[in-house]
């Protein structure tokens, strides 16, 4: 079996598409170290996981670029991509840029159609052919790029929210809804996690677009017995919280009050910037404060666009707790990273532990993988030392004697 692992990207050549394809062949030529990938901690070795230097990159986008453009951009706008490494890596960042497709943009709001350019994105003539071009893609991607598995990946823009009752509960609704042309049912990422599970990928929601993963595509998945995980990649201030609120529950302080306040520019700003959009993104970070603590609690989430700060983001928290003596007291913290370059080594992380249950034949949510995501399919855990605890439990299962 090859270890060659082809990675299809939703959204390729946005910021972290092409922080992750720039990364990996980074990291492959020695020009960057391992930083921020657990799975190439010395630990993981015995496990055999697909080396990053292997993989194959193509994916789809409704955007005119290419990895090298992109990478330029953000090394000009935000510095978090080195440019003396992108100009070595601009023959292979060229060579990549072939794989990228045409993608789909049916019912997926004004906001994103706002930003898609003409001839990238595909005129189709009914769902059903627009799933059969996705299904096409990924085919000729596979061969084309010789590798055995494939393990597909939503980086796209948050979509507007949906009524999860109005979306397909069982695959033989999801058939009839794709042959009646329903598009008024589905979203992109539906779509595209159909064509995927019917051509035998592996997937990753990294998204709050919980229609990629709804019911219907789920029994799919597992009909066919394959690998997915999500909703939306905890990468910033959300990882803080399920970090710290484990500390106020294990010190029985009681928190009164939870409040976030976000900025951040860059596409995904503006996308949030749409209601519609945010509904879903709001609801996955505020979900996590009552789950660990276990009692309910005033919490909100703000989140707000500035242009200027590109792919930077900053999180002002405040927490309001109450102590012995029922003293209150307070707690603030301010969290500042770049949005892709905290994600990107999740997906790689992520893809590497899809791949090896693909090769293992295990199908189905992997809740072991709960600790990178805000909202993690079938895992009411929110708590992210108990993550961790789980996906060591898992890794032992598989052999590993030094869990993370």
């Amino acid at each position: 079996m090859s270890d060659r692992l082809g990675i299809w990207m939703i959204g390729a050549l946005g910021g972290i598409g092409t922080t992750i394809a720039v990364g990996a062949r980074a990291m492959d030529r020695g020009l960057v170290s391992h930083a921020g990938l657990a799975t190439l901690r010395p630990e993981f070795e015995p496990l055999g996981l697909a080396p990053v230097g292997d993989m194959v990159f193509g994916g789809h986008e409704v955007r005119s670029s290419d990895f090298w453009s992109s990478a330029y951009q953000i090394a000009k706008l935000s510095g978090s991509i080195d440019l003396e490494i992108i100009q070595k890596l601009r023959p292979e960042l060229e060579q990549m840029s072939s794989r990228i497709r045409p993608g789909t943009a049916i019912h997926c709001g004004q906001a994103i159609e706002g930003l898609t350019d003409e001839g990238h994105v595909r005129a189709h003539h009914g769902l059903r052919q627009a799933v059969d071009e996705i299904r096409a893609d990924l085919a000729e991607f596979r061969a084309e790029a010789k590798v055995d598995r494939v393990v597909v990946v939503n980086l796209a823009s948050t979509e507007p929210d949906v009524d999860h009752a109005a979306l397909p509960q069982d695959a033989a609704e999801l058939e009839a809804v794709l042959d009646g042309d329903q598009v008024e049912r589905i979203r992109p990422s539906l779509l595209y996690s159909y064509a995927a599970f019917r051509e035998g990928c592996g997937y990753i929601n990294f998204t709050p677009s919980t229609a990629a993963l709804c019911p219907a595509i789920r029994e799919v998945a597992i009909k066919a017995g394959l690998p997915f995980m999500g909703d939306d990649g905890k990468t910033g201030e959300t990882l803080v919280k399920s970090a710290l609120a484990p500390m106020f529950k294990y010190r029985n302080l009681k928190v009164l009050s939870w409040q976030g306040y976000n900025i951040l520019g860059d596409r995904d700003g503006q996308i949030l910037a749409h209601k519609d959009n945010l509904a879903s993104k709001v609801r996955s970070k505020d979900a996590v404060l009552q789950g660990i603590l276990g009692y309910p609690l005033h919490t909100h989430v703000g989140i707000d666009y500035v242009e200027s700060l590109d792919d930077r983001k900053t999180a002002w928290d405040f927490i309001h707790f109450e102590g012995f003596l029922d003293h209150r007291m307070s707690m603030q913290f301010v969290w500042q990273g770049c949005d892709a370059i905290l994600a990107a080594p999740l997906v790689l992380d992520m893809v590497r532990l899809t791949d090896l249950a693909m090769r293992d034949g295990e199908g189905g949510a992997l809740e072991h993988l709960a600790c990178y995501f805000k909202s993690p399919i079938d895992v009411a855990e929110h708590d992210l030392h108990r993550q961790f605890h789980e996906l060591g439990r898992y890794l032992a299962s598989k052999g590993l004697a030094a869990t993370p």
